[in-house]
């Protein structure tokens, strides 16, 4: 049988990052939080935290903590135990999403918001490319995740989302000066590039589509979704950008869209796990419903 008690402290050790920081949560002694990690541990025969600046889980530590959230959330479930984590001093319903950049800049912050109004569910999100999310939830660091992905995981559950459409697009002085003659391939290959990160692998997969060439050898990253698009404006390079945030630009004449094939759309799909949770079903409706709203009403205006 686990031991919740002792669980509780381990997870809330994770979660702070250190003894101190779990005894403040806890309304506990740092000392006897220690007691419960090293006792449960001695009869565990395994570490399940390595000390340190800050306080890091082991595999098997990761996986217990990850069975202590799926256990809280089943609780939201039920009324009462709900209703007391609301009013008092207990842990509060935590969810760990991987999401990608560009879904944080766009749609899923309505989504989110218009959820917690119903519940007691907070949120813990890790940010990542969309076609990597996923390894988040292999590991056992999040509970779900929004991603590019469709290989299935183990006890878990993958709904379609929506799209997220993407423009190729660059500041006119850009392209004046790197696309005299038309959108070539020659032209793309000596035209400086942004790319989010080394993960990304949109402008990769566009140029492989739309020109039959790779990445060009001149790059800038720029790790984040407004300094991205920002980066493009002022005329850094050409990108690929979420067609909801380019839109204005591109009215205003701030931004021209890159030949005529310029469209790239990323289906985005929810990963979540296999339980009768009513908290996460209704998540996942609000989800859907805002990540299919917002990607309309971008494709509209």
């Amino acid at each position: 049988m686990l031991d919740y008690a002792a669980l509780t402290a381990v997870s809330a050790v994770i979660r702070e990052g250190s003894f101190e920081g779990a005894a403040r949560l806890m309304g506990l002694t740092a000392s006897a939080v220690s007691q419960r990690v090293r006792g449960y541990e001695e009869r565990l025969g395994s570490l399940l935290i390595i000390r340190g600046s800050p306080c890091l889980p082991t595999d098997l530590g990761r996986s217990l903590c990850a069975h202590v959230d799926k256990v809280r959330l089943l609780e939201a479930d039920i009324p009462y135990l709900s209703e007391r984590v609301a009013t008092e001093k207990a842990f509060p319903v935590s969810l760990k999403i991987a999401v990608n950049a560009d879904s944080l800049a766009t749609w899923f912050p309505e989504a989110i918001a218009s959820f917690t109004k119903q519940s007691s569910i907070f949120l813990e999100l890790y940010a990542e490319d969309e076609s990597h999310t996923a390894d988040h939830l292999r590991s056992g660091a999040v509970m779900a995740a929004i991603t590019a992905e469709v290989e299935p995981i183990i006890g878990c559950k993958v709904v379609k989302l929506g799209q997220l459409r993407y423009i190729a697009c660059a500041s006119p002085n850009f392209v004046e000066q790197f696309f005299p003659n038309g959108f070539t391939p020659h032209a793309f290959q000596t035209a400086p590039c942004i790319c989010f990160d080394r993960k990304d692998s949109l402008q990769s997969r566009w140029l492989e589509t739309t020109q039959k060439i790779s990445l060009p050898k001149q790059v800038h990253y720029v790790p984040s979704t407004q300094g991205f698009l920002d980066f493009i404006v002022a005329g850094l390079g050409w990108g690929l950008q979420p067609l909801f945030l380019a839109r204005n630009y591109l009215a205003q004449g701030l931004l021209r869209p890159l030949g005529s094939d310029h469209f790239m759309n990323v289906d985005l799909y929810w990963v979540y796990p296999r339980l009768k949770s009513k908290v996460m079903e209704e998540l996942t409706r609000h989800l859907i419903h805002y990540c299919n709203s917002m990607m309309d009403l971008a494709d509209k205006k």
